[in-house]
C-alpha cells in the first residue's frame, strides 16, 4: 500500500468516511479516491445516483458532491441534470501532470 492509499485508508472506520479532511492536498486525494471508486469512467449519473453512491460512505453528500465538482473531478451539465466522472482522475489533480 503507497503512502497516499495509506493516508486516505486512514480517513475511513468501517468502511465509513470519520471526516473530510480540511488540508487542500489530502481532501484532493480522498476525493480522487472517491471519484476512482465510486463512478464508472463514461457513465452518466443523476443527482440522486451521486446522492446515493456519495451516501455509502458519508452522509453529507451534497458537501462531497460540491467538492468532486469544483476540484473537477466530476463534471455537471449546465441544468445539473446529469454528472460524470473526470476523463482521468489523475489529470484533474490541479498541480498533477495527466496519465499516460
Amino acid at each position: 500500500m503507497s503512502q497516499k492509499e495509506r493516508h486516505v485508508a486512514d480517513l475511513f472506520s468501517g468502511g465509513r468516511l470519520i471526516a473530510v479532511p480540511r488540508r487542500a492536498a489530502r481532501r484532493e486525494q480522498l476525493l480522487a479516491h472517491l471519484a476512482e471508486t465510486l463512478f464508472e469512467e463514461g457513465r452518466a449519473y443523476t443527482e440522486p445516483e451521486v446522492n446515493d453512491a456519495l451516501r455509502t460512505v458519508h452522509d453529507d453528500c451534497s458537501a462531497l458532491r460540491r467538492y468532486l465538482i469544483t476540484s473537477g473531478l466530476l463534471t455537471r451539465t449546465r441544468d445539473g441534470s446529469s454528472y460524470r466522472r473526470a476523463g482521468t482522475v489523475e489529470s484533474a489533480i490541479p498541480g498533477t501532470p495527466p496519465a499516460a
